[in-house]
């Protein structure tokens, strides 16, 4: 039923009461926004609450991970086992917290899982039935996970290879921010020195979804050259824009690529402002 990252916004409508879905939509006014229209079924999504731990600006940025095994109890009160299909969609094409949930369950071991390719715009457009009531969940136990910890790299990890040229490191933030021209989350502006930009929004189209495999594969390919991407570091300012950039790598058969959760707003906090590279 889900045999890739990506979603057509169509065929969701069609194996709707097969999957549990999630909606992952960020901003002040989530919780309203869901309770105005949702997708039928869908199960509402935190990006602080239920895909972060609270923020520690110098220990893993704006955005930590949860507790691993609270995330495996949470999946179990949404009712996923190991078998679920699940989708997930946001209004930003994966980019704002829907393709963070989507590396939350890769990382445990999930393989049926896939983000919605143009996201809440492109299922309305698609006429996916929307609802208002609040979604009826069967809570099961933890998810099964075979894992026990969540596979990141640190700070310490960035810092050895990010001028090796064997690895490949890359800023998902828009190019204003990697240059250091405007910060409007974090202390200091600039980026991890040696990291390559890749602006996440530079992966979708007019249409708001994802370019064609081919495009995406040159993307990737102009950054990281003969680097495997099991060698590709990804980070943006939190850990979320950043796994923008992890899907599209999946979407194009590029598996593998690693996660640097804590990212520039952690990473600014540990390294002082004269390790700024331009």
């Amino acid at each position: 039923m889900i045999s890739s990252a990506l979603l057509d916004p169509r065929t969701l409508a069609t194996v709707l009461d097969e999957v549990v879905v999630l909606d992952a939509r960020t901003g002040a006014d989530a919780e309203e926004v869901f309770e105005a229209g949702h997708v039928r079924g869908a199960i509402r999504v935190d990006l602080e609450t239920d895909l972060s731990a609270p923020g520690n600006p110098t220990k893993g940025g704006r955005h930590p991970l949860p507790d691993f095994d609270a995330w495996l109890k949470r999946l179990g009160e949404w009712g996923i086992t190991d078998t679920t299909p699940v989708v997930i969609y946001d209004a930003a094409s994966g980019g704002m917290a829907a393709a963070r949930a989507w590396w939350m369950l890769r990382a445990v071991g999930h393989d049926p899982v896939a983000v919605v390719d143009g996201g809440w715009s492109a299922l309305v457009a698609a006429g996916i039935l929307i609802d208002t009531e609040a979604p009826s969940v069967e809570s099961l136990g933890p998810y099964p996970s075979s894992r026990s910890t969540w596979p990141t790299v640190d700070a310490d990890f960035v810092d050895r290879i990010r001028r090796d040229p064997a690895w490949r490191l890359i800023d998902a933030r828009a190019p204003e921010r990697y240059r250091g021209e405007n910060e409007p989350l974090d202390p200091v502006a600039g980026h991890i020195p040696g990291a390559k930009n890749l602006f996440w929004k530079s992966l979708l189209g007019p249409n708001e979804r994802f370019l064609s495999r081919g495009a995406l594969m040159e993307r990737y390919d102009a950054l990281r050259g003969d680097v495997p991407p099991e060698r590709v570091i990804c980070y943006c300012g939190s850990g979320v824009t950043a796994c923008h950039l992890l899907l599209g790598m999946e979407a194009c058969g590029l598996e593998g690529a690693q996660l640097y959760v804590g990212s520039w707003s952690e990473w600014c906090h540990l390294h002082p402002p004269s390790n700024k590279s331009k």
